[in-house]
């Protein structure tokens, strides 16, 4: 008896010990980056060039848990927020907030810092965002209120489960009161794991260990270099080569990363939906998309497998506004999509009532509708672009492509200088608010093709208050089809997309809702044993 119990204590002892020592410190991961960031500053961009980079830097009041593989309530984690509550009619969420917490320049972290965050995003702060893409998530937002240093609530005006969601999000770092916004977007300030050593444009960002990091242990990485490559197959070369570590996350196409398998068989790689659609924007005030029958029949015209086929070797999936399950928590149903304007079984058949649309419009073989695709300089817009146009041309419709350089595409979509614009839309949050207030919402400044629709609009909130989750799942769906219906933003495809790293590289898991939220990288190690 008492050997049995000596061995079964010198095994747990053995097990604790291999758990001590998996995970390794030191070592520099090296990342290749797509391109170059516009700024540092997360709260004023839009894209993953920038939270990638710029995550690390930075803490949420909470995070979805970067071990998870799908985002859900449920993966909602502590960060500077060691706890939180609600009041009982769910309109006062009420955080503590972690105390001995340092900003990177020594300052003390404190509530004035989240107050000042939640100033700046509801445009109430005396020195304003240059832009706030994230202003239409907090609309409900009355006030926030420091009640000691440590504590901080959140007033609703409604009730609204989206909120810790959103503040989960990579898109929601907490900003220091004390640093101008100027140097938030060349060197920012940040509580997170590691520190901004270099950010030259065009070339290197470089982020280093931050040796006062609150949590214990964290991170393993002595440091982050990315390297900013603008051609994809050059980056995709040099990594095969052992020259990086890791790709840029959700960067490698499926065609790509068959290429990179066959190179190299001792890379890991995991294809992932990235909760991230190509979709179609109409300029609906302006003629030909004007005409309710026009817009009908380019919604009818669209088959949705041939650009998967086409462009993502079919591994894409058909859905609506909302992700698609089952990586999606909100999407519709096939057999609910079945019944939409250009989706169902037959395509032809679909055609033939667009052209019948056509020609009660004054259109015809005779006589096609001259029209322009605009487009993006960039493989991910030009190549749906190329399949649109072959599509278009079945109902009497003689597309060209309007193709455009990076540096003029927002300024035109702003201006709405276009009738027809592709566009890749990637969403932070799995939740139907974050996608139908920032897309559809009359006044959010993402909400690139001025879609609005106030009897639409109107449905929003009461989705947004719902807290049963089944009921608010299907006033979700009953959006999504309406939207649909009138031809808000088409979606073409959900796209889905790989992410490879070298097998020493431990500790990273792609998400499969979000390609924004799972960069902080402090649970990340380099085992080159």
């Amino acid at each position: 008896m008492r050997t049995r119990l000596l061995i079964g204590s010198l095994a747990l002892i053995l097990c604790w010990c291999d758990a001590a020592l998996a995970q390794r410190s030191g070592g520099v991961l090296r990342i290749f980056h797509r391109d170059n960031p516009t700024s540092a500053s997360i709260l004023e961009e839009t894209d993953a060039s920038t939270v990638v980079p710029f995550m690390p830097i930075f803490n949420n009041l909470v995070m979805f848990d970067p071990a998870a593989a799908q985002n859900t309530d449920e993966s909602i984690i502590p960060d500077l927020a060691e706890s939180w509550s609600w009041n009982d009619d769910r309109t006062e969420l009420s955080l503590t907030l972690r105390r001995g917490v340092k900003w990177h320049d020594g300052m003390a972290f404190t509530s004035s810092d989240v107050e000042c965050t939640f100033n700046l995003l509801t445009n109430r702060a005396r020195n304003r965002l240059r832009t706030n893409p994230r202003g239409a998530w907090f609309g409900n937002v009355n006030f926030v209120r420091a009640r000691t240093d440590y504590d901080v609530t959140i007033h609703l005006n409604r009730p609204q489960p989206s909120l810790l969601p959103m503040l989960a999000s990579g898109f929601m770092p907490i900003f220091p009161c004390h640093v101008p916004l100027a140097q938030m977007r060349l060197k920012p300030v940040g509580t997170g794991p590691f520190k901004l050593e270099t950010f030259n444009q065009f070339d290197r960002i470089r982020l280093v260990r931050n040796p006062d990091y609150w949590k214990p242990g964290r991170p393993y990485l002595d440091a982050i270099e990315f390297s900013v490559v603008s051609s994809r197959s050059t980056a995709l070369l040099s990594f095969v080569a052992g020259r990086y570590d890791m790709t840029f996350p959700s960067d490698v196409s499926m065609t790509q990363l068959r290429d990179v398998k066959r190179q190299s068989a001792r890379v890991m790689c995991e294809a992932t939906a990235m909760n991230n659609n190509t979709n179609l924007m109409l300029n609906r005030d302006a003629p030909p998309f004007d005409n309710p029958d026009i817009r009908r029949a380019l919604m009818l015209a669209l088959d949705r497998q041939a650009f998967m086929d086409s462009l993502v070797e079919g591994s894409g999936m058909v859905g609506g506004h909302l992700q698609p399950p089952p990586e999606g928590r909100w999407g519709m149903p096939a057999e609910a999509l079945a019944g939409m304007p250009g989706y169902g079984a037959s395509p032809e058949k679909n055609r033939e009532e667009a052209r019948e649309l056509m020609r009660k419009a004054g259109y015809g073989p005779g006589k096609p509708l001259q029209l322009k695709i605009f487009t993006r300089a960039v493989s991910l817009y030009r190549s749906p672009a190329a399949v649109l146009t072959t599509q278009l041309q079945e109902i009497f419709i003689e597309p060209t492509l309007d193709v455009v350089e990076t540096i003029h595409w927002f300024t035109r979509l702003q201006r709405r200088d276009y009738a027809l614009a592709i566009e890749t839309t990637g969403n932070a949050v799995d939740d139907p608010d974050q996608i139908f207030y920032e897309t559809f919402s009359c006044r959010s400044e993402r909400n690139y093709n001025r879609y609005c629709n106030p009897e639409i609009e109107r449905l929003f909130e009461a989705q947004s208050s719902e807290l049963d989750v089944e009921k608010r799942r299907q006033l979700a769906r009953d959006i999504d089809a309406r939207l649909l219906a009138d031809g808000a933003r088409p979606p073409l495809m959900w796209n889905r997309a790989a992410t490879c790293w070298q097998p020493y590289v431990q500790g990273y898991v792609p998400q499969t809702n979000s390609s924004y939220n799972g960069f902080r990288f402090e649970d990340v190690w380099l085992d080159r044993r």
